[in-house]
């Protein structure tokens, strides 16, 4: 919005006040009761906007950071989710309804397929999050996570400030919930063969686990009370938060990756009773322990889990890692990728993942499947440690392409399911398809079409039995002989890239420590900034890591386009010389951000973590 910022600082500053562009979306709005909104219709309230997209797992971690916010100061702040998409499926109304529901949405949503309000207020990451105050002016912004305590000191300063000059408007927000829907199964994310034939299925927006009888529809037995929660015991008194992957732990029990509660569970198949195995209920973050003793160690959304040499695997979606659970020592460690988001190949220490989602393991027990969501491609790591990828190029190519696996497309696939003949089925979610490749050939097709967001898949006999996740069912089919043919059709995002002057571009991180706190110095920098590109040849100078949220970078003049990554992370204590043991805070996100090398084209790239972009 504004062309200038100040150097990142921790000192508070005055507050910059920025008239609010109105809020405008062709899909309409969602969780109203069906009546549209106008930012007149909020004035007197306090407003945070929340660009987020649903295949972002970063976004949805903001979603869960803000229902405590939202209950808190219910009568005085209005959280509008503004939906801006990046895959061409979640331009789809019915996609974004769905979501709603399966994310537990509990605020208005306006669906913007045509990111028209993510332009006005030029936001350039998800999540962002925008705060305005009662008279329609901007006061700030947060891209990433970690800023919902900042975010709840401002609401608490505005409800202060506009409660002195009459201006703030407590009562009912405009929420309206929609009507539940009486099926046996509600968004379901994975599936998993029992030995006795029986199928168990993670019930993810019923935050409960469902035994179905070998017809696939027949409900046995539910385990888990239903209500979002966090405690171990009988199948009526434990809770999951939102549970996904499924793995056999033993002849007795079943590893659950409990996505939300970032925590692995064990289920006995006899008694019905949960445990917890992993995790302690927080969210990983940067400088949290990367190993250690199991229920000591952070995770962050697992979303699947598989038994691979010997220990369990977790697609660590939330900080786009793989690791590994060790049954025998009860200890965790990071197995594979750097928490960078990309798709870079080579060794495990060294390669990059983008919201890893699914997981399975070759016949022969050599590879580790993977199905790395974000970058819409199909990965595998083998035994000597080594990150190699099959299907996909990176982070902004996507569609329905068969046929060579260097030019075939897939997108936003959320499972893996190892054939008989060795060949990989793709849940192929974003293209309600299920692929196959073949790594004989290095071919890709098309098995089957019209599944409605499929996440997982399973084989029972010469069928595969699909998790057709937004039909709220699985779905049998028999594996055809011949693939099915489908046109080919590729997309980018629908992201607009930035225009950018060749040579010199200033890049500028815009931090600014949230009132009360102050830059966290006690252990060395407080800030860090790693910057790289695809293609690397893009950047000439400016690549690399260091502790300046500043950097001068230098663009090849002779690369047309291509895409900056930019990670960034402050740490923040509060500013209280009286404590002793201040509560600390990690600011963080990654951009990836597509630009267009233009004659005329801009200088200066700011980014914003935490703050506003200068003065107008």
């Amino acid at each position: 919005m504004n062309d200038s910022a100040p150097a990142p600082t921790s000192a508070p500053c005055k507050r910059v006040r920025v008239r609010a562009p109105e809020l405008v979306g062709r899909g309409g709005w969602l969780n109203t009761g069906g009546r549209p909104y106008t930012l007149a219709d909020l004035r007197g309230r306090i407003v945070v906007l929340d660009f987020w997209t649903f295949c972002c797992i970063n976004c949805l971690h903001v979603l869960d950071e803000l229902r405590e916010l939202e209950e808190r100061h219910r009568d005085t702040l209005v959280v509008v989710g503004v939906h801006s998409p990046k895959f061409v499926h979640e331009a789809e109304h019915g996609a974004v309804v769905d979501a709603v529901e399966r994310y537990g949405v509990a605020h208005p949503v306006l669906d913007d397929p045509e990111l028209a309000t993510w332009k006005q207020y030029a936001v350039r990451a998800w999540p962002t999050l925008v705060v305005i105050d009662p008279e329609g002016y901007v006061v700030a912004q947060h891209a990433g996570e970690g800023h919902v305590h900042a975010i709840e000191r401002l609401v608490t300063e505005l409800e202060a400030e506009h409660g002195a000059k009459g201006t703030l408007r407590r009562g009912d927000g405009p929420y309206v919930a929609p009507e539940p829907e009486p099926t046996a199964l509600r968004f379901p994310g994975k599936a998993l063969v029992l030995p006795r034939g029986t199928f168990l299925v993670s019930d993810t927006t019923r935050h409960q686990l469902v035994e179905l009888a070998e017809d696939g529809e027949t409900v046995l037995r539910r385990i888990g009370s239903g209500e979002r929660g966090f405690a171990d015991g009988g199948p009526g008194n434990a809770s999951f938060n939102e549970p996904q992957g499924l793995a056999l732990l033993d002849g007795t029990g079943v590893v659950v990756a409990d996505t939300v509660n970032h925590a692995l569970r064990r289920l006995d198949l006899g008694s019905g009773a949960v445990t917890t195995l992993a995790g302690t209920g927080r969210q990983w973050w940067q400088g949290s322990a990367t190993s250690g003793p199991a229920r000591e160690t952070d995770l962050s959304s697992p979303w699947d889990v598989a038994v691979f040499d010997g220990q369990v695997w977790i697609a660590m979606a939330g900080v786009h890692q793989l690791w590994a659970y060790d049954p025998a020592a009860r200890t965790v460690r990071v197995a594979a990728g750097t928490t960078n988001e990309g798709l870079v190949d080579g060794p495990v220490a060294e390669a990059w993942f983008a919201q890893p989602s699914g997981l399975a393991v070759s016949a022969d027990g050599e590879r580790l499947w993977v199905a790395d969501s974000e970058t819409s491609a199909l990965r595998w790591v083998d035994r000597a440690g080594v990150v190699h990828t099959a299907v996909g190029t990176g982070l902004f190519d996507f569609g329905h392409r068969d046929g060579p696996a260097g030019q075939a497309l897939f997108q936003h696939p959320l499972g893996v399911t190892v054939l008989p003949d060795g060949s990989v089925a793709v849940s192929d979610t974003y293209n309600h398809a299920l692929r196959r490749y073949d790594p004989a050939t290095g071919g890709v097709s098309t098995l089957a079409t019209d599944l409605r967001e499929p996440s997982d898949a399973v084989l029972v006999g010469d069928d595969v039995v699909v998790v057709e996740s937004a039909r709220h069912r699985l779905t049998r089919l028999r594996l055809p002989e011949e693939a099915v043919r489908v046109e080919g059709v590729a997309h980018r995002t629908q992201r607009a890239a930035t225009e950018v002057a060749p040579g010199a571009l200033a890049l500028e991180v815009i931090f600014e420590a949230p009132a009360g706190q102050k830059l966290d110095t006690r252990y060395g920098p407080s800030t860090r900034l790693l910057v790289s590109a695809t293609p690397p040849e893009l950047l000439l100078a400016g690549e690399g890591a260091d502790s300046d949220l500043v950097r001068a970078l230098e663009l090849n003049p002779a690369v047309p386009e291509g895409v900056l990554h930019v990670s960034a992370m402050a740490a923040s204590c509060d500013d209280d010389p009286d404590n002793p043991y201040p509560a600390c805070h990690v600011h963080q996100q990654d951009w990836g951000v597509p630009v267009r090398l233009t004659e005329g084209g801009a200088d200066r790239l700011p980014l914003v973590l935490a703050g506003m972009d200068g003065t107008d």
